[in-house]
């Protein structure tokens, strides 16, 4: 209440025009521009075949999000949400993600992921941080603070009581943090993996609960064929990413440095690899997490095969 909430600081210095957009678009769907990025494929996938020599597994979805918080260190801006008209700077750079859980008879069941990061964070940092996210989320017995609300919400009666003053509260910042940590729409950036289960890319809508500025959605790898610059036709592999933006957060100058350096840091994951080297905050707010704990097991481990096969190729 009066601009306090547990998930972000009330923004202060902001441009009057932009101020004046909650009051003309009130709502996330009044306000969602949408757009499709084609990213090389052979570029990723010459990236990841060189770390998996290396020993380290990085995904798709690992490089975009990397890519992300990278973008976030540099445009801290576009880590704003509005709600109830006001501006607020996020105090977590944080991503939520379905996960497929591991059910003892084979069926369905879908868990979301909620996972924090520093703006410091290299590539390396942003796998350890998501893989260690996706093994607690995917466990059958996994009960986690999302399964736990969306399980108390299975009656009908009790859902629409709860999210009527679940709206309330947090229109006004009264919502705990529990809730706010248990929602996966309170979040900076909403992935999307439909590549793996074999779908195209979409451009999905922006939730108007919560606070989720950002949705973005991979599909299937496209094969296309292209002219070079001599002309000639040239197949090409491309990784299809659908981007849904809520226009409101920031000035339009500042989407577009933002995604040209999303799509270039994409294309150049090695870029990830080092720390970055200028990190901005919104308005003075640092966002800090501890260092990420690497896991030198599953990397020595791997360093060790391949020097056996080497010193029994010899």
């Amino acid at each position: 209440m009066f601009g306090k909430r547990g998930d972000g600081y009330l923004v202060k210095g902001i441009d009057p025009v932009i101020a004046l957009t909650p009051y003309l678009m009130p709502m996330r769907c009044d306000a969602q521009v949408m757009l499709n990025l084609k990213i090389e494929f052979e570029k990723l996938a010459r990236f990841m075949a060189e770390k998996s020599r290396e020993g380290y597994r990085i995904t798709f979805m690992e490089i975009i999000i990397a890519a992300y918080v990278r973008c976030i260190s540099r445009f801290p801006e576009v880590n704003r949400f509005i709600v109830n008209k006001r501006y607020y700077a996020r105090k977590d750079i944080v991503c939520s993600f379905a996960v497929l859980q591991d059910t003892p008879d084979g069926s369905v069941k879908e868990n979301i992921a909620k996972c924090k990061f520093d703006p410091h964070d290299t590539i390396f940092d942003v796998a350890e941080r998501i893989k260690a996210a996706i093994e607690q989320t995917r466990k059958a017995d996994a009960d986690n603070s999302t399964l736990k609300v969306a399980t108390l919400l299975k009656n009908p009666i009790i859902a629409n009581i709860i999210v009527m003053l679940a709206r309330i509260l947090d229109r006004y910042g009264l919502l705990p943090k529990y809730l706010l940590g248990a929602s996966p729409f309170h979040t900076g950036l909403f992935f999307g993996n439909n590549a793996s289960i074999g779908l195209p890319p979409v451009l999905h809508h922006i939730y108007n609960f919560g606070s989720t500025s950002l949705f973005v959605v991979i599909g299937n790898i496209e094969r296309t064929v292209e002219l070079d610059s001599s002309g000639q036709p040239v197949r090409r592999r491309i990784l299809p990413v659908g981007v849904t933006a809520d226009e409101r957060v920031c000035a339009g100058m500042v989407y577009s440095k933002f995604l040209q350096m999303f799509q270039h840091l994409i294309n150049n994951p090695q870029e990830l690899e080092a720390k970055p080297d200028e990190v901005c905050f919104d308005e003075g707010h640092v966002i800090s997490l501890p260092p990420v704990k690497k896991s030198k097991k599953r990397f020595r481990s791997r360093l060790g095969k391949l020097r056996s096969r080497n010193r029994i190729a010899s």
